[in-house]
């Protein structure tokens, strides 16, 4: 099994950038399709965006779309989500998420335990 966690919440201005990281441990990290769920207050989670194993093909949110990037390194067991052009809408604790074996979309097996983005305006 995978354990997943996340650093690189904080707070920042509406038009800021943050990075999120999510280090996992464990074997073949490779071998997970890892992704971001975000859960703002009072609302359901939701997809984020996911990137494949050998990271050569990402998927996001139409909210995110050409303002987020997902990454991974499978040398460090690392994935990241770049957020630039922030709005308030995106404050919200973001979770990494990991897929092993599963085309479940929507009920990642792995979690993370969150961390918090808040966006001022």
């Amino acid at each position: 099994q995978v354990q997943l966690v996340e650093s690189g919440g904080g707070l920042v201005q509406a038009g800021g950038s943050l990075r999120l990281s999510c280090a996992a441990s464990g074997r073949a990290f490779s071998a997970y399709v890892m992704g971001w769920f975000r859960q703002a207050s009072g609302k359901e989670r939701e997809f984020v965006a996911r990137i494949t194993g050998r990271g050569d093909t990402t998927y996001y949110a139409d909210s995110v779309k050409g303002r987020f990037t997902i990454s991974r390194d499978n040398a460090k067991n690392t994935v990241y989500l770049q957020m630039n052009s922030l709005k308030p809408d995106d404050t919200a604790v973001y979770y990494c998420a990991g897929w092993l074996y599963s085309t479940d979309w929507s009920r990642p097996g792995y979690w993370g335990q969150g961390t918090q983005v808040t966006v001022s305006s």
